[in-house]
């Protein structure tokens, strides 16, 4: 062997011969899409999954009633008035029950905690968080008071003919 195949020989080894391959861009520039795509997809499904189970509908009792079971252990708002005397709480318990109007429409509800002092106002309007049941109870989370208006006109009397 000459010295010249020799040197070639080894310049070969040193620096190989780098063929331009196409084809191995394209797979590359490929799969990294591809990799963008199913994390674009994943972080989509999440954010749509989590934004699913932290939805609640806002419905009123008669809303409520008239979807029946296709509303069933989901999340809800429920809007409506405290009917009056409904209140039951369980002796040296946190655990109570009362029942909820839209002034047409009652529906029972439990709730364990405390409650706003507005609660008893019979003019607040409440809201209650939690699901509804097949048994026809709705099991509140949270109770939010709606202060009344005070900013409300009153009801002037008619007035009497001379």
């Amino acid at each position: 062997m000459s010295h010249q195949d020799n040197k070639n020989q080894t310049d070969q080894i040193a620096y190989p011969i780098v063929e331009s391959n196409s084809d191995s861009l394209i797979t590359h520039k490929g799969k990294l899409t591809i990799a963008f795509a199913v994390f674009l997809l994943s972080v989509t499904y999440l954010g749509f999954t989590a934004f699913q189970s932290a939805s609640s509908y806002y419905l009123t009792v008669g809303e409520v009633l008239e979807k029946g079971e296709s509303i069933y252990e989901k999340n809800l708002r429920l809007n409506g008035k405290l009917v009056h005397d409904s209140f039951q709480r369980e002796s040296l318990d946190t655990t109570m029950s009362f029942a909820v109007t839209d002034g047409e429409e009652t529906i029972n509800a439990v709730y364990k905690g405390l409650v706003p002092d507005l609660f008893f106002n019979e003019h607040s309007e409440i809201m209650l968080e939690g699901t509804y049941g097949p048994e026809g109870l709705f099991d509140a989370r949270s109770i939010i008071v709606k202060c009344p208006s005070k900013y409300e006109a009153l009801e002037e009397p008619a007035e009497q003919p001379a």
